[in-house]
């Protein structure tokens, strides 16, 4: 009899099986594929563990109550399955669905489930395939007892920072995969940022790949330090091996995405919550997309350079500046969106707790998370990051290197849109007056939609085509 089970062996599911075995539990794997079903009995090296094809075995070697994991793609493949294991598993039973899954997906999974006895996690799992064999960052939702039934496995199997689990309980219902979708959301962000800091200090700065290289790999050392800022280092110092030259000069410029990022953005807007930066970043994935239509624009619709006269030092510190500044403002972005819908939806999400884990294992890991981690405990309702004092200071700081950066990529005609709406986003945060009041006139005067006054309370409609409203 076996510990744990996963449905799907493909190369995350896989990974992640054989992270468990390791850490001595037995494990057992189902695949439709027989070469995968083998090939996770031929890779395992500890415990007990094996590959099959049936489901009725698989369910029926499980230990009860039975543990199983999906890491299956998305959607309508997550609903077989599920019916699949329903003519085998038994009340108690623990199904957890590890990949992306759209959280009202995961709402109607746990309802429907739920009369049947059935426990059901939604696990947002982060790291990639990597991450899954050595130690990913794992955010689980669902009941606080479904999760106990199967935390001491995941907390052995989840990267560690210390002796400390990238592993704890997220919150109720779908918490998990919201986490998890934000999560990605501000991963877009920052690796939208990283992109916009290579064009600037290539095109504006004249940088080449080996300089590339070391100065990313310098800031990956410093106050940046971060894993996408430590493979961006190394993505400039790999040559290519089907021609001359570096290899990041021959990927095509159109980037491709799995829709968590767009996600994001879409809730966000329902929520009510303004994710600038977020949206910029899917924004460009799109853009991205238009190639052909790029490559014509560029030809009729040629820029005209501004030549620029900064110093290539001063432009790297201010570009470095710019980063730091952006980075803080989109994890204090989708953050403030978890802290508002975890009120809507009863997440009771503990953001400490989901900063603290986010520290190891995940794509966003950075140095910031433990900066974060302690604004949150000194301040667990804490609204928003740009309020706390953790970071008003180093915000007002690095504020004048991004608005450099946005001026002299302006003025080359480098697109920086997320960069340009971080600084954006900042500036309409901390002012106290926005000219949203003629926002507000327009929309009475076209709509009759009312308006608040600032000198009294109710709410007043002007007939603004009346000569009288006029004088």
């Amino acid at each position: 009899m076996f510990d744990f089970g996963m449905v799907g062996l493909g190369v995350m599911g896989r990974n992640f099986l054989l992270n468990v075995a390791d850490s001595g539990f037995s494990i057992i794997g189902l695949d439709n594929n027989p070469a995968k079903a083998l090939a996770l009995q031929n890779e395992c090296e500890v415990g007990e563990v094996k590959g099959t094809t049936s489901m009725g075995e698989f369910v029926k070697s499980l230990i009860t109550p039975r543990k199983i994991m999906l890491l299956v793609p998305a959607g309508k493949i997550v609903d077989a399955v599920m019916d699949d294991l329903l003519k085998f598993v038994e009340p108690g039973d623990l199904i957890i669905d590890g990949g992306n899954s759209f959280f009202d997906d995961t709402d109607r999974r746990i309802d429907f489930l739920k009369p049947k006895g059935i426990n059901f996690l939604g696990v947002g799992v982060s790291g990639g395939a990597a991450g899954a064999r050595k130690g990913p960052c794992i955010m689980p939702g669902g009941s606080r007892d479904a999760y106990e039934l199967v935390r001491p496995i995941l907390e052995e199997v989840a990267a560690k920072v210390g002796k400390n689990p990238c592993v704890a309980y997220m919150g109720n219902g779908s918490a998990g995969h919201y986490v998890k979708m934000v999560h990605n959301g501000i991963e877009y962000a920052m690796m939208q940022l990283l992109a916009e800091s290579y064009d600037v200090l290539k095109s504006v700065g004249g940088t080449s790949n080996s300089e590339l290289h070391k100065i990313y790999a310098k800031w990956n050392a410093g106050r940046l330090q971060s894993f996408l800022v430590e493979i961006t280092a190394d993505i400039f110092s790999q040559s290519d091996n089907l021609a001359d030259g570096d290899l990041i000069d021959k990927i095509l410029d159109k980037a491709k995405q799995k829709g968590t990022g767009r996600w994001t953005s879409q809730h966000a807007m329902v929520a009510g919550i303004p994710v600038p930066t977020i949206d910029a970043a899917v924004s460009m994935r799109e853009i991205s997309a238009l190639k052909g239509q790029r490559a014509d624009a560029s030809e009729m619709l040629k820029i005209e350079f501004t030549k620029q006269s900064a110093d290539k030092d001063e432009l790297v510190a201010a570009v470095e500046q710019a980063l730091l500044f952006s980075f803080i403002v989109s994890y204090a972005q989708g953050l403030s969106l978890l802290a508002t819908v975890s009120d809507e939806k009863s997440f009771e999400l503990d953001l400490e707790a989901t900063a603290r884990i986010w520290r190891g294992g995940c794509i966003i890991r950075a140095a910031l998370l433990e900066d974060i981690r302690q604004a949150y405990s000194k301040d667990p309702k804490l609204d928003n990051l740009l309020r706390s004092p953790v970071f008003s200071e180093r915000l007002l700081e690095t504020q004048r290197g991004c608005r450099q950066v946005v001026i002299a990529a302006t003025n080359a005609g480098v697109p920086v849109l997320a960069i340009s709406s971080a600084l954006g986003y900042f500036d309409a945060y901390r002012r106290a007056r926005l000219p949203l009041n003629l926002v507000q006139a327009q929309r009475d005067y076209f709509g009759s939609h009312t308006y608040e006054r600032v000198d009294r309370e109710g709410k007043f409609h002007t007939d603004w085509t009346t000569e009288e409203a006029r004088s």
